[in-house]
């Protein structure tokens, strides 16, 4: 994997990016040259049009972005790949047309962006037919070598079976005695050589998996790996490169407090989110309040009761904030007073509740807490203090999150299904504390763009 501010980005998504970024150039140019065939006139230098062919192909790849054309099954199912490519060029052309008529000049020809479009699918969806076959064979993988034989281990080797997996386990080396849960694991004894084993599997990286690390670490061994150009790497930090989330099951202070994360380079970060977050919520709420009034009114008339309800919610440092919604449930979903989780196909959630949730529209009207400093647009999800009491006391670090303003949307609700229960918690916990450690611009700006994902797909939506 490749590391881009902060983030682990898959070589395979590198490479297909950069082979769709060239493709789309290619279909914008494609475009242009038909059309002016078509209308009879010269067809110039592609020099001379290179503006409007960038800006078509970083529009597009944007919404590629934003729909999820480069998720675990972009090269692994083709109807999966035809349905995102299409969402996503067909936003493209009308963010395209968006710019033409605000920015005359910046854009292809609204009459070249049909044939690009036509185009643009056509050669994206072969790029993916051919490296699909490619980037899925094992040589476009890195090669693992395991030490250790136990859960750890056994753990790799299930993350290592998944098709979407950007590495391949070549061997297991079981550095103790006792049985071990990879059967397949060679012991240590029986190895003369480790650097030489390592070499003659063409390991391009080892990972350190054992169960008990006291007086056990071989550094000797690991020294001469390293030394011989190997990447040697812990547990923890394997896991959360290759899944994006912190594995709490392994996770102990000193991984926190020594791994590469919380940067204090991140103050100058915090200003430029917080004045996007103003620019941002402001021109959200303009925009957004026709459609908050509708909805406001639909809710009144399709329940009693008022059409926004305020709630209280843990911010930044633990400090509680009032948050506003637009009402979703019956009125008497808590008429005991007992906070309780929404469930699925919650029976209190009402009629026009079930389509403001699945459309997201329930929290526009957090973009006033935005507004107000209490929250960003991007962060961990805010709880409600009563939940907050008990994950604290159920899940270890969950105090953590509260390091960042909490946001409307998050590195959790994108990548994790809605759940109530506190295993969901942990997972989110997991996700939220991989944002926190991890946290850049980019980030922020990849999870709001994936966001449209999941608003289009119901991805989460409860």
């Amino acid at each position: 994997m490749i590391r881009l501010f902060k983030h682990y980005i898959p070589h395979a998504v590198i490479l297909l990016g950069l082979a769709d970024f060239v493709l789309l150039v290619i279909s914008g140019e494609l475009g242009w040259l038909f059309r002016a065939r078509q209308i009879g006139i010269a067809n110039g230098s592609m020099l001379d049009r290179w503006e409007p062919l960038a800006v078509f192909a970083v529009l597009v790849q944007l919404a590629m972005i934003a729909v999820g054309a480069y998720g675990p099954d972009a090269l692994r199912s083709m109807r999966h790949a035809a349905a995102r490519l299409l969402v996503a060029v067909s936003l493209g052309i009308i963010a395209l047309s968006v710019v033409y008529f605000l920015v005359p000049g910046h854009t292809l020809w609204r009459s070249n962006l049909a044939y690009a479009m036509f185009i643009a699918l056509g050669l994206l969806f072969a790029n993916r037919l051919i490296l699909g076959g490619l980037l899925g064979a094992s040589a476009f993988r890195r090669r693992v070598l395991v030490l250790g034989a136990g859960h750890r281990a056994a753990r790799l080797r299930a993350l290592g079976g998944r098709p979407e997996s950007g590495f391949v386990i070549v061997g297991y080396v079981r550095m103790s005695e006792g049985s071990p849960l990879v059967q397949e694991a060679i012991p240590r004894a029986a190895i003369h050589d480790l650097t030489r084993h390592v070499a003659n599997l063409a390991a391009t990286e080892v990972v350190l998996a054992l169960e008990e690390r006291r007086n056990a670490l071989p550094l000797k061994d690991l020294l001469r790996i390293k030394t011989a150009g190997v990447h040697v790497n812990d547990f923890s930090t394997f896991i959360e490169r290759e899944t994006g989330r912190v594995d709490l099951d392994t996770l102990n202070p000193s991984w926190l407090i020594f791994s590469d994360g919380f940067s204090s380079g991140r103050m100058v970060s915090s200003a430029g989110k917080r004045l996007f977050d103003l620019v941002a919520s402001m021109v959200l709420l303009v925009i957004a309040l026709p459609v908050i009034a509708v909805f406001a009114l639909l809710v009144k008339l399709d329940s009693e009761g008022p059409a926004f309800f305020r709630q209280t919610r843990v911010g930044l440092y633990g400090e509680d904030f009032g948050l506003i919604k637009l009402r979703s449930m019956r009125t008497d979903a808590e008429s005991d007073g007992r906070a309780v989780f929404a469930a699925q196909d919650d029976p209190r959630v009402t009629r026009i509740g079930r389509i403001i949730r699945k459309l997201r529209i329930d929290e526009l009207p957090q973009a006033w807490s935005v507004l107000k400093g209490e929250m960003s647009f991007v962060g961990p999800r805010p709880e409600r203090p009563q939940f907050v009491a008990s994950l604290e006391e159920g899940l270890p670090y969950y105090a953590e999150r509260h390091m960042v303003k909490p946001g409307i949307t998050g590195w959790a609700q994108i990548n994790y299904p809605y759940g109530a229960s506190m295993e969901d918690s942990r997972h989110k916990l997991e996700y939220d504390l991989y944002y926190a450690k991890n946290y850049t611009p980019f980030l922020d700006l990849l999870i709001l763009l994936q966001t449209l994902r999941v608003v289009l797909w119901h991805e989460g939506a409860r």
